[in-house]
C-alpha cells in the first residue's frame, strides 16, 4: 500500500523490450537507498516489483503486456520523468490517503493554469469514473493524492496544486493533452459494491 506522498522524482535510464512485456532501469538517488528484492515500488501511481537495483543509482522493474497495455508507462523514454514511492511501512506516518497502485484507467489534462504561487490542474476522465470521485475527495493522479477541488457533470476534475507539489513531481512537465494514471478512492468502489449485493 502507498500513500500518495511522492518520494522523489526519479528518471527512466533505460527500457528493453521482451517477449513478455517491457524492463524499465530508474534513476533515483534516494528511493535506490535500501531497497530489497521484491520489494513494492509505485512509478507515477502503478505498483510494481524491484527485481533489480544498484543502491544509491537506480532500480529496474518489469512491466508485464497487460501493465503495458493498460497504462503509458510502455511510452516512456529514455530521459522521461517518473513519480517514485517506496510501500507504506506499517509503522509508518499516513499523510496521504489509501492507494493501492491499481491504475483504473488513463486520464488526460485539460487545462494548466497558474494562480498566483498555486496551480489548478484540470483533468478529463474516462467515462463512468466520475462516479467514484467527489469535491474535497482524495483522487491519486500519476501516484500523486491529491484533494478534489471541483467536478463537473461532465466528468472533468480541478486540482489545486501548491509549489512544493509542482516542483517534486512531474506535475511541472505536463501539459494539456497529456496522460496520466488515475486511481479512484477504493473505498468509493467498495461501498458500490457492497450496495450492488445488498439490492441484488
Amino acid at each position: 500500500m502507498f500513500t500518495g506522498i511522492v518520494e522523489e522524482t526519479g528518471t527512466i535510464v533505460s527500457r528493453t523490450r521482451t517477449e513478455d512485456g517491457l524492463r524499465l532501469r530508474i534513476g533515483a538517488d534516494e528511493v535506490a537507498i535500501g531497497l530489497e528484492h521484491g520489494q513494492s515500488i509505485s512509478v507515477s501511481g502503478v505498483c510494481l516489483t524491484v527485481e533489480r537495483f544498484e543502491n544509491g543509482e537506480w532500480f529496474e522493474v518489469f512491466l508485464a503486456t497487460e501493465t503495458v497495455e493498460r497504462t503509458y508507462l510502455g511510452g516512456l523514454e529514455e530521459g522521461d520523468a517518473v513519480n517514485v514511492e517506496r510501500a507504506m511501512p506499517a509503522d509508518g506516518r499516513f499523510d496521504g490517503h489509501v492507494v493501492q497502485g491499481h491504475v483504473d484507467a488513463v486520464a488526460t489534462v485539460r487545462d494548466v493554469e497558474a494562480v498566483d504561487e498555486d496551480w489548478y490542474f484540470e483533468f478529463e476522465l474516462p467515462a463512468g469514473y466520475e462516479r467514484y470521485v467527489v469535491e474535497k475527495g482524495s483522487i491519486t493522479l500519476d501516484g500523486i493524492s491529491l484533494t478534489v477541488a471541483e467536478l463537473t457533470a461532465d466528468g472533468r476534475v480541478t486540482v489545486a496544486i501548491i509549489p512544493t507539489t509542482y516542483e517534486l513531481t512531474t506535475l511541472s512537465e505536463k501539459e494539456p493533452g497529456d496522460p496520466v494514471h488515475l486511481e479512484v478512492d477504493v473505498l468509493a468502489k467498495y461501498v458500490e459494491r457492497l450496495l450492488e449485493a445488498r439490492f441484488e
